[in-house]
């Protein structure tokens, strides 16, 4: 019996650290990506960037061409009410005034159509971009032999031999020749 007991421990101590040998992970290798350089480096990327700042600068002067006439029509209005003193505007003036309200409310929503379609395009070119990136993580790590990318804003510090920023840029640069920066239009939500 005693030698049953010390072979059966025998045994528990030769299979327990295989056991944990078996669910051991492997060392970190770890690689470091600077995402706001890739982004702003790769050449559709800064193709994008200009014509979305084109984009912008045409809403800003559509939005000031929509408020030039407006801001005259209202000072317009303004000018003929104090001239009433407290009175009460007669029907043409009234039907300014509404002219007016109505004029304003599709200003209003064409400069929101606008700023959304902005939105709804860098959102896009967002898209775009990070559809590329995500294989490239895999094939730099495994070229690099890396088995975690850690974006280099998360760090602390770190040295430049993990830095695989440039290959990165270099891939993203293949991978992406160029960037579509209208979004598509979105599908309207039909009426019950």
């Amino acid at each position: 019996m005693k030698t049953l007991l010390i072979s059966a421990a025998f045994a528990a101590v030769v299979l327990a650290p295989s056991a944990a040998v078996a669910q051991a992970l492997p060392p970190a290798v770890v690689a470091v990506v600077d995402l706001d350089s890739v982004t702003r480096s790769c050449n559709a990327c800064k193709t994008a960037q200009a014509a979305l700042q084109s984009q912008v600068t045409a809403e800003e002067n559509r939005e000031k061409a929509l408020a030039a006439p407006l801001q005259t029509e209202q000072q317009s209005i303004q000018t003929a009410v104090a001239a009433l003193k407290g009175k009460e505007p007669d029907a043409a003036l009234q039907a300014r005034i509404k002219a007016f309200q109505t004029k304003y409310q599709q200003a209003q929503e064409e400069a929101s159509r606008g700023r959304q379609q902005l939105t709804a395009n860098q959102t896009y070119i967002q898209k775009q971009i990070e559809q590329k990136l995500s294989p490239i993580y895999q094939q730099v790590m495994t070229r690099r032999g890396a088995n975690l990318l850690v974006e280099v804003g998360s760090t602390l510090a770190t040295s430049r031999n993990v830095d695989v920023t440039a290959d990165v840029l270099a891939a993203l640069n293949a991978a992406l020749p160029s960037l579509v920066t209208t979004a598509p239009a979105q599908q309207q939500p039909q009426g019950r």
